[in-house]
């Protein structure tokens, strides 16, 4: 009786897990995975690595307000992808995701995939991140 009470219950804890997992889009996992080390799950730039790092790490949720009520995509997407620096961050404390991006391409992709499909693939990827982030956005 008691082992399958045990089974249900850890059935049941999965199955959230999965639901849970299912619910999460593609811009979260990559934040979660990619940001909130440093920015924090929520933006607010008190990720569990903040305090290790010689800069201060910037909030993620007034990115909007700063910039006059429109959500800077652009400038983020030079961020991500390392095109430019990032004011009082340092290129070298900011990682290069847009370099991961595109060594992950190689390996997601195959052989096969040509130029089209690695850029399509590394731009559906930082447009996801984005995507998130400017839902991060507070007033």
């Amino acid at each position: 009786m008691r082992g399958s009470f045990i089974a249900a219950a850890t059935a049941a804890a999965l199955a959230g897990h999965v639901a849970a997992a299912q619910e999460m889009t593609l811009g979260e996992a990559e934040y979660l995975n990619s940001c909130a080390k440093c920015h924090g799950a929520s933006g607010a730039g008190d990720g569990v690595l903040a305090g290790y790092l010689t800069a201060e790490v910037p909030g993620l949720t007034r990115l909007q307000a700063e910039n006059g009520g429109v959500f800077p995509v652009a400038r983020m997407y030079d961020v991500i992808e390392n095109s430019v620096s990032v004011e009082g961050h340092g290129s070298s404390e900011m990682p290069a995701w847009g370099m991961r991006y595109k060594y992950r391409a190689n390996r997601a992709l195959g052989e096969y995939a040509g130029p089209a499909d690695r850029e399509a693939y590394i731009e559906a990827r930082i447009l996801a991140l984005i995507e998130h982030i400017s839902s991060l956005q507070t007033e």
